[in-house]
Protein backbone atom coordinates (compact mmCIF):
# COMPACT_ATOMS: atom_id res chain seq x y z
CA UNK A 1 0.00 0.00 0.00
CA UNK A 2 2.77 2.48 1.06
CA UNK A 3 4.38 1.97 -2.05
CA UNK A 4 1.54 2.25 -4.16
CA UNK A 5 0.43 5.52 -3.17
CA UNK A 6 4.25 7.34 -2.94
CA UNK A 7 4.06 5.94 -6.48
CA UNK A 8 0.63 7.46 -7.49
CA UNK A 9 1.80 10.52 -5.87
CA UNK A 10 5.19 11.05 -7.93
CA UNK A 11 3.59 9.70 -10.87
CA UNK A 12 1.18 13.37 -10.97
CA UNK A 13 -1.80 12.44 -8.35
CA UNK A 14 -2.31 14.65 -5.66
CA UNK A 15 -2.19 12.07 -2.65
CA UNK A 16 -1.08 12.21 1.00
CA UNK A 17 1.90 10.20 0.46
CA UNK A 18 4.10 12.22 2.72
CA UNK A 19 0.78 11.85 5.69
CA UNK A 20 1.47 8.45 4.68
CA UNK A 21 5.18 7.69 5.65
CA UNK A 22 5.24 9.54 8.80
CA UNK A 23 1.76 7.47 9.95
CA UNK A 24 3.12 4.35 8.79
CA UNK A 25 6.46 5.16 10.48
CA UNK A 26 4.91 6.54 14.15
CA UNK A 27 2.62 3.18 13.58
CA UNK A 28 5.86 1.25 13.67
CA UNK A 29 7.10 3.04 16.69
CA UNK A 30 4.45 2.44 19.27
CA UNK A 31 3.26 -0.91 18.07
CA UNK A 32 6.54 -2.76 16.70
CA UNK A 33 4.28 -4.64 14.17
CA UNK A 34 5.76 -3.13 11.50
CA UNK A 35 9.88 -2.99 10.94
CA UNK A 36 10.85 0.04 10.04
CA UNK A 37 13.62 -1.34 7.17
CA UNK A 38 10.75 -2.25 5.03
CA UNK A 39 8.39 1.03 5.75
CA UNK A 40 11.14 2.86 4.75
CA UNK A 41 12.24 0.52 1.44
CA UNK A 42 8.54 0.60 0.31
CA UNK A 43 8.77 4.19 0.37
CA UNK A 44 11.75 4.96 -1.54
CA UNK A 45 10.83 2.00 -4.05
CA UNK A 46 7.54 3.98 -4.80
CA UNK A 47 9.21 7.27 -4.80
CA UNK A 48 12.19 6.25 -7.45
CA UNK A 49 9.60 3.95 -9.72
CA UNK A 50 6.59 6.44 -9.93
CA UNK A 51 8.67 9.36 -10.59
CA UNK A 52 10.58 7.53 -14.16
CA UNK A 53 6.90 6.42 -14.88
CA UNK A 54 5.30 10.38 -14.39
CA UNK A 55 9.29 11.33 -16.23
CA UNK A 56 7.70 8.59 -19.34
CA UNK A 57 4.43 9.78 -19.30
CA UNK A 58 6.05 13.81 -19.17
CA UNK A 59 8.65 12.68 -22.22
CA UNK A 60 5.86 11.31 -24.51
CA UNK A 61 3.06 13.37 -23.60
CA UNK A 62 5.00 16.33 -23.88
CA UNK A 63 3.79 20.03 -23.06
CA UNK A 64 1.40 20.88 -25.54
CA UNK A 65 -1.35 17.79 -24.06
CA UNK A 66 -0.05 18.58 -20.25
CA UNK A 67 -0.66 22.39 -21.49
CA UNK A 68 -4.50 21.04 -22.76
CA UNK A 69 -5.04 18.89 -20.49
CA UNK A 70 -2.93 19.29 -17.18
CA UNK A 71 -5.71 21.28 -15.05
CA UNK A 72 -7.38 17.99 -14.47
CA UNK A 73 -4.99 17.02 -12.47
CA UNK A 74 -4.18 20.65 -10.73
CA UNK A 75 -1.20 21.50 -13.49
CA UNK A 76 -2.62 24.54 -14.26
CA UNK A 77 -1.19 26.94 -16.91
CA UNK A 78 1.08 29.08 -13.76
CA UNK A 79 2.37 25.85 -12.59
CA UNK A 80 3.45 24.44 -16.10
CA UNK A 81 4.98 28.17 -16.56
CA UNK A 82 6.49 27.81 -13.29
CA UNK A 83 7.90 24.50 -14.35
CA UNK A 84 9.65 25.54 -17.67
CA UNK A 85 11.54 28.49 -15.48
CA UNK A 86 12.36 26.11 -12.97
CA UNK A 87 13.98 23.46 -14.95
CA UNK A 88 15.77 25.44 -16.99
CA UNK A 89 17.39 27.36 -14.54
CA UNK A 90 17.83 24.75 -11.88
CA UNK A 91 16.81 21.11 -13.58
CA UNK A 92 19.06 18.68 -11.27
CA UNK A 93 18.20 20.98 -8.03
CA UNK A 94 14.64 20.80 -8.31
CA UNK A 95 14.26 17.05 -9.29
CA UNK A 96 16.59 16.52 -5.99
CA UNK A 97 14.91 19.88 -3.53
CA UNK A 98 11.28 19.42 -5.25
CA UNK A 99 10.50 16.20 -3.55
CA UNK A 100 10.46 18.27 -0.19
CA UNK A 101 8.15 20.66 -1.41
CA UNK A 102 4.51 19.53 -1.62
CA UNK A 103 3.63 21.93 -4.52
CA UNK A 104 6.73 20.67 -6.76
CA UNK A 105 6.83 16.99 -5.33
CA UNK A 106 3.54 15.88 -7.36
CA UNK A 107 4.70 17.61 -11.18
CA UNK A 108 8.33 17.52 -10.80
CA UNK A 109 8.64 14.17 -12.98
CA UNK A 110 5.93 15.33 -15.31
CA UNK A 111 7.71 18.45 -15.99
CA UNK A 112 11.16 16.92 -16.50
CA UNK A 113 10.30 14.85 -18.81
CA UNK A 114 8.31 17.17 -20.75
CA UNK A 115 10.82 19.75 -20.67
CA UNK A 116 13.51 16.64 -21.83
CA UNK A 117 15.52 16.42 -19.15
CA UNK A 118 18.33 13.88 -19.39
CA UNK A 119 16.95 11.04 -17.99
CA UNK A 120 20.54 9.92 -16.69
CA UNK A 121 20.86 13.09 -14.84
CA UNK A 122 17.18 12.93 -13.69
CA UNK A 123 17.47 9.40 -12.81
CA UNK A 124 20.68 9.84 -10.18
CA UNK A 125 18.92 13.18 -8.57
CA UNK A 126 15.38 11.62 -8.21
CA UNK A 127 17.33 8.17 -6.58
CA UNK A 128 19.07 10.80 -4.22
CA UNK A 129 16.00 13.03 -3.95
CA UNK A 130 13.89 10.15 -2.93
CA UNK A 131 15.99 8.19 -0.88
CA UNK A 132 16.31 11.65 1.37
CA UNK A 133 13.24 12.46 1.64
CA UNK A 134 10.80 8.91 2.10
CA UNK A 135 14.09 7.48 3.99
CA UNK A 136 14.45 10.73 5.78
CA UNK A 137 10.62 10.88 6.75
CA UNK A 138 10.04 7.44 7.84
CA UNK A 139 13.28 7.29 9.69
CA UNK A 140 12.99 10.26 11.56
CA UNK A 141 9.20 9.84 12.40
CA UNK A 142 9.92 6.37 13.51
CA UNK A 143 12.93 7.59 15.87
CA UNK A 144 10.97 10.80 17.19
CA UNK A 145 7.70 8.37 18.07
CA UNK A 146 10.12 5.87 20.07
CA UNK A 147 11.78 8.75 22.15
CA UNK A 148 8.05 9.96 22.75
CA UNK A 149 7.22 6.28 23.80
CA UNK A 150 10.01 6.11 26.06
CA UNK A 151 9.38 8.63 28.35
CA UNK A 152 6.33 7.63 30.72
CA UNK A 153 3.83 10.21 33.15
CA UNK A 154 3.85 14.05 32.69
CA UNK A 155 7.18 14.07 31.10
CA UNK A 156 5.59 12.28 28.20
CA UNK A 157 2.85 14.66 27.85
CA UNK A 158 5.19 17.26 28.16
CA UNK A 159 6.91 15.90 25.50
CA UNK A 160 4.32 15.01 22.74
CA UNK A 161 3.00 18.91 23.05
CA UNK A 162 6.14 20.54 22.32
CA UNK A 163 6.69 18.16 19.66
CA UNK A 164 3.49 18.75 18.44
CA UNK A 165 4.17 22.57 18.39
CA UNK A 166 7.37 21.91 16.80
CA UNK A 167 6.03 20.31 14.21
CA UNK A 168 2.87 22.95 13.42
CA UNK A 169 5.20 25.92 13.26
CA UNK A 170 7.73 24.03 11.27
CA UNK A 171 5.20 22.90 8.57
CA UNK A 172 3.65 26.91 9.09
CA UNK A 173 7.28 28.37 8.54
CA UNK A 174 7.50 25.96 5.38
CA UNK A 175 4.41 26.56 3.72
CA UNK A 176 4.60 29.86 4.14
CA UNK A 177 8.17 30.73 2.69
CA UNK A 178 7.35 27.93 -0.11
CA UNK A 179 4.10 30.18 -1.32
CA UNK A 180 6.74 33.12 -1.24
CA UNK A 181 9.36 31.62 -3.08
CA UNK A 182 6.83 29.98 -5.77
CA UNK A 183 5.10 33.38 -6.13
CA UNK A 184 8.20 35.39 -6.73
CA UNK A 185 9.83 32.14 -8.95
CA UNK A 186 6.53 32.79 -10.92
CA UNK A 187 6.96 36.39 -11.12
CA UNK A 188 10.43 35.90 -12.81
CA UNK A 189 9.13 32.63 -15.13
CA UNK A 190 6.02 35.09 -16.60
CA UNK A 191 8.65 38.69 -17.02
CA UNK A 192 11.07 35.72 -18.75
CA UNK A 193 7.98 34.54 -21.15
CA UNK A 194 6.46 37.75 -21.97
CA UNK A 195 10.10 38.92 -22.99
CA UNK A 196 10.85 35.89 -25.28
CA UNK A 197 7.23 36.83 -26.72
CA UNK A 198 8.22 40.17 -27.67
CA UNK A 199 11.89 38.94 -29.49
CA UNK A 200 14.77 41.49 -29.63
CA UNK A 201 13.78 44.86 -29.91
Amino acid sequence: MITTIVMLESMGLPLPAETLIISASLYCAATHRLDIQWVALAAVIGAVVGDNIGYLIGRKVGLPLLQKYGARIRLTPDRLLLGRFLFRHHGSAIVFFGRFVALLRVFVALLAGANHMPWPRFMLFNALGGLCWAGGYATGAYYLGRKVTQVSGPASIGLGAVVTVGLVISIIFLRRNEERLTQQALREARTEAAAQKSGPA
